[in-house]
């Protein structure tokens, strides 16, 4: 529930920690945000453009698709990997959010403290319907859980998608509306990834696990259907983009076949960036060339990267 999450969310004009007025957070500073029937707030600045926020018809097909469990081994892939990593991790010691020592403001190291039971918070930046951070709090039952992502159409499904998540209509590429070192562990899955922010609202020796498609993902579909396809390249890019601010530890590849009807092959296309790209009537003479069912390469990284302490 959001109010799981009040104590690590931060205003997004000054920074300052947010409390709850009775159906709004506010800031000292006087800044206000009501809470939507729904179950999430918005934490967008006043500037900010949701243009590219998926629609309610794409979030719809990612719900269906997702539910069918057609990326149940990535869900299983992420929880196994948040739960080693987690046990695993070096952590700073102290508490509290991270600050520096000014002469207005005083610093420490490490998380803010959660609410009473729980140990810490889980970030899913860009998340969707919540799908992906519900299973990842499956098999963390002592975490809270922070949906962000820009559509308002996915964060009412994500503020439902478990007791433990709050959902938080945000922009990935500006200042997260969250305190500094309050998160231990951040999922990014195809997803916007800002290293400067992760960094920030990660604790030292805090982890990133970031799901990224191979080449190889849905090749079967991109070649007969026309659908924007994966350069080769793109996990280096990704990890020369994050390199200056976390480290890489570890890498691994999901893969495994899909059997995919006709419309499981219409709602893939049509949850993923490729329904931006992609002409109705050209898409219906495409599928109807397919066998069915087809088979379909699923491929991904998992890929874990760290704050340095």
């Amino acid at each position: 529930m959001l109010q799981d999450i009040e104590p690590y969310l931060a205003c997004p004009h000054c920074a300052q920690a947010l409390t709850r007025h009775e159906r709004s957070l506010r800031c000292p500073a006087g800044h206000s945000f009501d809470l939507a029937k729904q179950g999430y707030v918005s934490l967008l600045a006043g500037d900010a453009h949701t243009g590219t926020g998926d629609t309610a018809e794409m979030v719809a097909a990612r719900a269906d698709f997702l539910t069918a469990g057609h990326y149940r081994p990535i869900a299983d892939a992420l929880a196994e990997a948040a739960t080693a990593l987690l046990e695993a991790a070096p952590s700073a010691d102290g508490a509290g959010p991270e600050t520096t020592e000014t002469t207005e403001t005083t610093e420490t190291t490490g998380s803010p403290d959660g609410p009473d039971g729980l140990d810490g918070l889980v970030v899913d930046l860009g998340a969707g319907t919540g799908h992906y951070l519900a299973h990842v709090l499956d098999a963390l039952p002592g975490r809270v859980g922070a949906a962000l992502d820009i559509s308002k159409f996915a964060l009412r499904r994500a503020a439902k998608a478990h007791p433990r998540i709050g959902a938080v209509v945000c922009d990935a590429w500006r200042p997260l509306p969250l305190r500094d070192a309050s998160a231990e562990l951040m999922l990014n899955v195809f997803a916007p990834r800002n290293g400067p922010e992760i960094r920030r609202v990660l604790c030292p020796g805090g982890t990133l696990l970031l799901v990224s498609p191979t080449a190889n993902h849905l090749r079967e579909l991109v070649d007969a259907l026309g659908l924007l396809s994966v350069d080769e390249e793109k996990q280096r890019r990704i990890d020369a983009k994050l390199g200056p601010y976390l480290t890489p530890v570890d890498q691994r590849s999901v893969e495994f076949t899909l059997r995919l009807s006709a419309q499981d092959v219409r709602t893939v296309v049509g949850m993923g960036p490729s329904a931006w790209h992609t002409d109705a009537d050209r898409l219906a003479a495409a599928l109807a060339a397919l066998p069915e069912p087809v088979e379909v390469s699923a491929s991904v990284t998992v890929a874990a990267y760290r704050r340095p302490l």
